[in-house]
């Protein structure tokens, strides 16, 4: 059984047999704490590029997700801009984990309940024991409004950077804010690590 909400209190309340959050939950999830969404269907899209001619019709940063794990059995979402640069092998100094490498479906799946392809900031919802850490790419992060998939690849939900920060407040989400655009740079440490 998914997630209930209880009057005004709106708050997520967990099944013990829990499943995955669907679209629909997600959107209620939404609605019951005041975030204006809007969601365009589309077909399929698994990989940055794909559908970007019905993508175009909305306004807005356009992300891409990669789970990851890393040699310390840590798991990570790393969201960002489609058009940044992500270099796994400088972010383990800026966010103090072991050397990252793709995570298996399997795990992205009993961590965040999607499947490849349709990895999302909003699958974050899923992740009620917080296992995930967040990285949030600072172009992203200054983006208004942004757009990722709602659970499933055949349609993009957009929002306003104030409601998409509202939503990881009401999930406790506190995203580590990255500036990619400095990583590759002659100094890759800590400083590229902003406060939320």
């Amino acid at each position: 059984m998914g997630p209930r909400f209880r009057g005004d209190e709106r708050i997520l309340d967990w099944e013990r047999d829990r499943t995955s959050v669907t679209r629909t939950e997600l959107f209620a999830f939404f609605d019951a704490h005041g975030i204006d969404h809007a969601t365009l269907e589309h077909a399929a899209v698994s990989r940055v590029g794909e559908g970007d001619a019905a993508l175009d019709a909305l306004p807005g940063g356009h992300s891409k997700n990669l789970f990851l794990e890393d040699s310390k059995g840590a798991l990570w979402l790393v969201s960002a801009l489609q058009t940044t640069r992500i270099d796994l092998k400088a972010l383990p100094a800026v966010i103090g984990s072991g050397r990252l490498s793709f995570g298996k479906p399997g795990l992205m799946h009993a961590s965040l309940g999607v499947m490849p392809g349709s990895v999302t900031a909003f699958a974050l919802i899923n992740d009620t024991g917080r296992r995930v850490g967040f990285v949030l790419d600072q172009a992203l992060a200054l983006g208004d409004p942004v757009n990722f998939h709602p659970l499933e690849n055949t349609a993009t939900t957009t929002m306003s950077q104030a409601g998409f920060r509202r939503f990881l407040a009401a999930i406790g989400v506190e995203p580590r804010i990255v500036d990619f655009a400095l990583l590759g740079s002659e100094s890759c440490g800590q400083a590229h690590l902003r406060p939320s």
